[in-house]
């Protein structure tokens, strides 16, 4: 039996992270490792207690759930990050994404819906709340933002966009590694390579620009 996936819950609202918390406890798979209320504690705990996920809120006291991962990424924390807000706002989106967030989901989601989050997030799949995703889709459509080229896709290396077409599927560099019988490091090479040329800031931007543009590069 694979061990359970513990969490770091970050929330300024008490009421909102126990229930949460209690909720969460009861699925199965998933343990509650700590919970924080600001984002000092947030980073605290996270640090301490090296979660394999951090549910954290958008607008946390006292610089906001955004820095606090921010903070958390600078540190050298590598788990996945999920946001969890009442905001659906597309701009909120974005920074989400590009601070390093997997995955955006809304305060009105079912508890197994935000479960079923976190098991995937933990898959290295990209999560975003039903109601976000054609905001999502909208943000990386080609000729959004300066410089944006008629076919973003040229740029890469056929190997870049075999590896692109797998980030879609939110495989981690350890997968695609294996699937394509090359090292690790050489994954992170590409990744590195691919975010610099598209102008994208982290592997969770790529795997849904890869999406976006999955037509166009041949994808399936």
């Amino acid at each position: 039996m694979n061990p359970p996936i513990r969490i770091l819950l970050a929330d300024d609202h008490t009421l909102f992270r126990k229930g949460l918390a209690e909720l969460l406890e009861g699925r199965a798979g998933i343990r509650v490792a700590a919970i924080a209320g600001n984002a000092d504690e947030t980073l605290r705990l996270a640090l301490e207690h090296n979660p394999d996920v951090a549910l954290i809120d958008l607008n946390m006291p006292p610089q906001g759930g955004l820095e606090a991962l921010r903070r958390l990424r600078a540190e050298g924390w590598n788990g996945a990050a999920l946001i969890l807000t009442v905001s659906d706002s597309e701009d909120d989106l974005a920074g989400a994404l590009r601070s390093g967030a997997r995955g955006y989901l809304l305060k009105d989601m079912e508890p197994d819906e935000v479960a079923d989050a976190v098991h995937r997030a933990v898959r290295g799949e990209v999560v975003v709340a039903p109601a976000m995703t054609l905001k999502l889709m909208h943000l990386l459509q080609p000729g959004r933002g300066e410089g944006a080229k008629a076919s973003p896709l040229a740029q890469l290396t056929a190997r870049e966009r075999e590896i692109l077409g797998h980030l879609s599927q939110g495989l981690s560099n350890k997968a695609i590694a294996r699937q394509l019988n090359i090292s690790h490091d050489t994954v992170k090479l590409h990744v590195r390579h691919i975010l610099s040329k598209l102008n994208l800031t982290s592997r969770v931007e790529a795997a849904v620009f890869a999406v976006a543009h999955k037509e166009e590069g041949g994808g399936k």
